[in-house]
């Protein structure tokens, strides 16, 4: 039976009818889903709504919770991934830490054996919620058919809290399988997070801090995109004349080019700040775990950290300030209590602007560069000129993917996604299968390392099956080179370190269904990029790029 061919149900009958109500109240439009035995009723209540519910099977289960998580971090509303009992919960376990660590609200339907045969050693019989616990706000198990709907809709609810994140259930076989009548009227997202004003007084201390300030630095980070508070973030930098910072996803709330975005400058802008002000990003190793200033004689920065709820802030440093709440209302507030003409806007931010201005004029000559094998900044001089301000820009990878962090700038918010702080590689695929049905006619284009490739490749299956056309760049340099030149470093060798030399990505992806080619010449690449755009299919550009060039990199996160 086709998903679109049959009957109507007269009303919710067995537990998979009842999830699936429970979430298309929330707003879900998509099911990611690898194909199990004890979830079937889910694909049942799917097939059988009306109207149904979108099913997108994948390859691995890692990839349906990637998308689900991508989903959310592009959407801003919660994602959906089902697993299987067993095997297909494990499988997931890496995509959904990668969630929590992100703070991206998904909801993650397990099967369960059934209770009546519990203890019994049925198939893929285990207990997930105990290894869930840690990564999850809540994991539990509902036994119930008549408990479905009001636990699934509670699960939506509590990972669209703030702060976001997934949350994982388990159904039981009789809870799936089995019969209840027809809940009440479907339950709809809950709206109470919109109250969840800062404390006043905090922002109003905050707001001293920077009026005392003479070299202050904003950064912007992954939650006030996820807060939806991208429009009052940028509101209050241009009234303040805050120089910018921008990171994870806080990318692209100030476009490429604005006069406050100072990102180039991140070095000169931590060194030499007196007063940094942190909002929606942990303080973790991508920012120095909180420790600013300090560079030329200059005494450490103060900081403050602002965060989406008070669970968030940082226990580890010393904070000169704190609030917690909603983002939006928090900048509306420091906007509303400035305190005349900025200082800082006549001799600290124009020499952010000048220092970001060197950094760009220096990487002219690499980002265009005719060195072969080629040096992978020459992908980046290329790409960035054939990408639309709406485009979706994907990184999977490591030193590859630093590149396009350093040299890709989004043209608008929400259109860049990572795997965050917790490094999982295989996120690449999963994200270009949401990204292509959140966003169906913006340029989508995944960016893989050639180590990062071979977690998730497969899945250019699921592209192809499903009329996914997504374009992906993999700079291939035959080795895992985050690892290798460190421990070429430390040791005077490497081991575990070497992939395949020039291996033929393109053709799996070929051999799959989509099209690709091989590029060996810088001066091939733009013309490729272009194909590739143009194709409308799976398309993979098989970069060679030359392995002795190591990223720069400031940090191990060590």
């Amino acid at each position: 039976m086709s998903q679109d061919s049959g009957p109507a149900p007269a009303a919710p009958r067995h537990g998979g009818d009842h999830a699936i109500a429970a979430a298309r109240a929330h707003g879900v439009q998509t099911m990611f889903t690898l194909s199990g035995g004890h979830v079937f009723p889910l694909y049942d209540g799917a097939v059988r709504a009306r109207p149904p519910l979108r099913i997108l099977d994948v390859r691995h289960e890692q990839t349906a919770v990637f998308a689900a998580e991508a989903t959310a971090r592009l959407t801003r509303s919660p994602g959906l991934a089902v697993l299987t009992a067993g095997p297909g919960v494990t499988n997931g376990i890496s995509a959904i830490t990668t969630a929590h660590f992100n703070g991206s609200p998904v909801v993650v339907l397990g099967g369960r054996a059934p209770d009546s045969r519990w203890g019994s050693g049925s198939l893929q019989e285990l207990d997930h919620p105990a290894l869930l616990a840690p990564i999850t706000k809540r994991a539990w198990t509902e036994h119930e058919a008549a408990g479905v709907a009001g636990a699934v809709g509670a699960a939506f609810d509590l990972a669209a809290a703030r702060h976001r994140g997934p949350v994982f259930l388990d159904l039981s076989l009789e809870a799936l399988f089995g019969t209840a009548a027809a809940a009440g009227p479907e339950a709809t997202a809950s709206a109470g997070t919109a109250s969840e004003a800062p404390d006043p007084g905090a922002i109003g201390e905050i707001a001293g801090l920077l009026a005392r300030s003479s070299r202050p630095v904003l950064v912007l980070g992954s939650d006030v995109w996820l807060d939806g508070a991208e429009g009052a973030a940028r509101a209050a930098a241009e009234e303040l004349r805050l120089p910018v910072v921008a990171n994870g996803q806080g990318r692209g709330i100030l476009p490429a080019g604005h006069e406050l975005l100072v990102t180039r400058a991140r070095e000169a802008a931590f060194g030499q700040a007196d007063l940094v002000i942190v909002v929606g990003t942990p303080l973790d190793f991508r920012l120095g775990y909180g420790a600013f200033g300090g560079n030329n004689g200059s005494p450490p920065a103060r900081v403050v950290h602002v965060a989406d709820a008070p669970g968030q802030l940082a226990t580890h440093c010393a904070l000169a300030g704190a609030a917690a709440g909603d983002l939006s209302a928090f900048f509306a507030g420091l906007a509303g209590a400035g305190a005349g003409p900025a200082p800082w806007a006549t001799t600290w931010l124009p020499d952010l602007q000048a220092a970001s201005a060197r950094a760009i004029a220096a990487d002219a000559a690499l980002l265009h560069s005719d060195a072969n094998p080629i040096h992978p900044m020459r992908i980046y001089g290329e790409l960035t000129g054939l990408l639309d301000d709406d485009a979706v820009v994907i990184g999977d990878g490591g030193d590859f993917v630093s590149y396009a962090g350093k040299y890709l700038e989004p043209g608008r918010p929400g259109g860049w996604l990572d795997p965050g702080p917790y490094g999982c590689l295989g996120t690449g695929l999963g994200y270009a299968i949401a990204a292509r049905i959140a966003r169906p006619a913006a340029q989508v284009v995944l960016l893989l390392g050639d180590g990062a490739a071979g977690f998730s490749l497969m899945d250019v299956d699921t592209l192809v099956r499903h009329r996914l056309p997504v374009v992906m760049v993999c700079g291939n340099n035959g080795i895992w080179g985050l690892e290798k030149h460190p421990m070429q470093a430390l040791y005077g060798y490497d081991v575990a370190a070497d992939l395949q030399p020039g291996c033929r990505y393109d053709e799996v992806v070929t051999a799959l269904g989509g099209a690709g080619e091989l590029v060996t010449d810088p001066a091939g690449i733009a013309p490729a990029l272009r194909r590739a755009l143009a194709s409308g299919v799976p398309y993979l550009v098989n970069v060679l790029t030359d392995p002795k060039v190591a990223y720069p990199r400031s940090t191990t996160g060590v």
